[in-house]
């Protein structure tokens, strides 16, 4: 196996309170070309909002995204989110095997193509 470092995509997270809406967010995302997968996972997160400490079950959606197009990503995950103050970061993949990062990237080349 080939693994590359620094092979120019990106995992990007987010996290809703509804199946329906992740997979509603992962289905927009996939067919607007700006992730090339999308992957939810259900999950349970505690934070503190308005100042006191939260216990919800919510649901993670991981993108996989060329680093050239994250920008576009963040955005329509943003303006699309339900959430106040969507949680959304992206991790560089510092290493990956090489024909499974150029799949990434030739599908997920963006919205402006």
């Amino acid at each position: 196996m080939v693994l590359e470092l620094n092979n120019g995509f990106v995992v990007a997270v987010t996290t809703v309170g509804g199946r329906e809406e992740a997979r509603k967010m992962a289905r927009a995302m996939v067919a607007r070309k700006l992730a090339a997968c999308a992957q939810i996972s259900e999950t349970e997160s505690f934070y503190e909002w308005e100042g006191e400490v939260q216990n919800e079950r919510e649901f993670r959606v991981l993108f996989k995204t060329s680093a050239a197009h994250c920008e576009e990503l963040k955005a329509a995950v943003c303006e699309s989110h339900p959430y106040d103050l969507p949680a959304f970061f992206a991790v560089a993949a510092e290493s990956a095997h090489k024909p499974f990062a150029e799949w990434v990237c030739k599908n997920s080349p963006g919205e402006k193509q």
